[in-house]
């Protein structure tokens, strides 16, 4: 396999369909956009891990959503580990990438270096939203942190929230390609029960917070036979098969599922993008009054502000902004 192969697969979601098992699932490879994601600051390795691990799971959900749509997840908690905030924005047109930016908010004071990355959030919940655009109220789901991994709250908010067996498997760390950089490589696969209805596809439902089935107490006999064998089938990929880049994830599907008749669709790709600009900072300020602007501005006159997604500085007149100086009555 040449280099040019084994890159043509970075930063690409690829769906897939088990036609024997009744099973939907995507293999994602997030590499230079998750180098991106991260090198916007100076993370703890902890906190890294959970943005790597969020930021993997959003690419991951956030392809199903329909074109021009945006999917965030907020993980909020009580620990070191505040919130983990992520954006999924659907493709603009056909053909175009998909965009993923991911944030976190951490009190350095209370990460414990020696332990596990996933306890530093402590308390909390998991939430996915869906931005429909216009007037239309967002779709929330909600499910409080559980097991031992965001890849756990992900499940069991399928589990709870759409009622769909749902399973990832993800790796990620630091690696070098033979006469490359040492850079972030990245790769898992989702696993899920095809749905008979689903609010990712029609754009209804309402919270999830009081989901309380469990969704393998939803599939009869032959379905559950048909998932148990596809999950034992994932248990046996390797973390080198997941993040690549030897192994294509085309390769990496009839290795695990040949006997389950995969197919294909097409692949969508996927980059860093943020869609911060001065116009939305101008529009966020615009409640304040004149008095609360002048809190804000600084000692060489100017009010300032950084996009915390991609790292943006903006400086501002502070006569230019708030509510008095667009004329409106205050």
């Amino acid at each position: 396999m040449t280099l040019g192969s084994q890159i043509a697969w970075d930063d690409t979601i690829l769906p897939f369909q088990l036609d024997r098992s009744d099973v939907r699932g995507r293999v994602l490879r997030l590499d230079g956009v998750l180098d991106q994601l991260l090198s916007q600051h100076d993370y703890p390795p902890a906190i890294e891990a959970l943005v790597a691990e969020a930021a993997m799971l959003t690419a991951m959900i956030g392809q199903t959503i329909k074109m021009q749509w945006k999917l965030s997840l907020q993980i909020r908690g009580k620990g070191a580990a505040r919130l983990i905030a992520t954006d999924y924005y659907a493709p603009e047109a056909e053909g175009e990438p998909a965009r993923v930016r991911a944030w976190a908010s951490y009190d350095e004071e209370r990460l414990d270096p020696t332990g596990p990355a996933f306890e530093q959030i402590g308390d909390g919940f998991f939430a996915v939203l869906i931005h429909q655009g216009g007037e239309q109220k967002p779709y929330t789901g909600m499910t409080p942190i559980a097991g031992a991994s965001l890849s756990d709250c992900a499940q069991t908010y399928f589990a709870q929230s759409e009622q769909l067996p749902t399973r990832f498997s993800l790796s990620f760390g630091r690696s070098t390609l033979p006469g490359g950089p040492e850079g972030w490589r990245a790769g898992g696969v989702m696993l899920q029960h095809m749905p008979k209805a689903s609010p990712f596809v029609t754009g209804e439902g309402g919270s999830g917070e009081d989901g309380l089935l469990e969704a393998v107490d939803l599939l009869n006999d032959g379905d559950q036979e048909n998932w148990n064998r596809a999950n034992i089938l994932l248990d046996t990929v390797e973390d080198l098969e997941l993040v690549g880049p030897t192994v294509q994830p085309t390769e990496l599907l009839v290795r695990l599922f040949h006997e389950e008749e995969p197919r294909v669709f097409d692949p969508q790709a996927v980059k860093f993008g943020c869609t911060c600009s001065e116009q939305k900072v101008v529009e966020s300020l615009s409640i304040y009054s004149q008095k609360d602007i002048a809190h804000m501005t600084t000692d060489d006159g100017i009010v300032t502000a950084d996009c915390q997604f991609c790292g943006a500085h903006f400086e501002f007149d502070p006569s230019m902004l708030g509510f008095e100086a667009k004329g409106d009555d205050g």
